[in-house]
């Protein structure tokens, strides 16, 4: 089933939830740790590279998840009501926050009016210009986005857990193509 129900998520929603989230980790690893490189260092320049090539393949995913989101009913979220509100709020914050960090990401690079080229197949191009004083502030927001993504990535999976051991209820085995009731110990 590639379509989501309002008790289970189809295919295509869950493809494209576990290929963010593990993108998602990968560029925040690889962000810390690139900025980190000397000029000598063999990744110096391959390292922000791929950074940024990837980044803006989240962004076209991100709007394609999007697109896909609004076009597909949603699983009817598990839990108390106080649990399916912040559930909602945590949702509607991934996707802002996503949004801005590969919006902030886009805009680094760009600063100096040179597009981003993904991996010699096209290239993104510039829209904007910024002064260095300009780009280093985005690039701070940038970090401080990336930061909440991953904070609020975290809080996400907490929940996800506390369902499956607590609760005892499907939220989590949804995300792994599941649907019906889970069977009791």
């Amino acid at each position: 089933m590639l379509r989501n129900t309002s008790s289970s998520y189809g295919l295509i929603a869950i493809l494209l939830h576990w290929l963010m989230a593990l993108a998602v980790f990968a560029m925040f690893g690889l962000g810390l740790w690139m900025v980190e490189l000397n000029y000598y260092d063999s990744w110096y320049h391959d390292a922000p590279y791929m950074h940024k090539a990837v980044g803006m393949l989240l962004l076209f995913l991100l709007l394609f998840r999007f697109v896909w989101r609004l076009s597909n009913s949603r699983p009817q979220l598990m839990g108390e009501a106080w649990e399916q509100f912040i559930a909602l709020l945590v949702h509607r914050s991934h996707y802002l926050l996503l949004f801005g960090v590969t919006m902030t990401g886009y805009l680094i690079p760009t600063a100096e009016a040179v597009g981003i080229d993904i991996f010699g197949l096209f290239t993104v191009p510039a829209s904007f210009s910024f002064t260095k004083e300009e780009a280093d502030l985005i690039g701070l927001i940038h970090l401080y986005i990336a930061w909440a993504v991953i904070a609020l990535a975290i809080v996400h999976a907490a929940a996800a857990l506390k369902h499956h051991v607590i609760d005892k209820d499907i939220t989590l085995l949804r995300m792994f193509g599941k649907t019906g009731n889970r069977p009791q110990k």
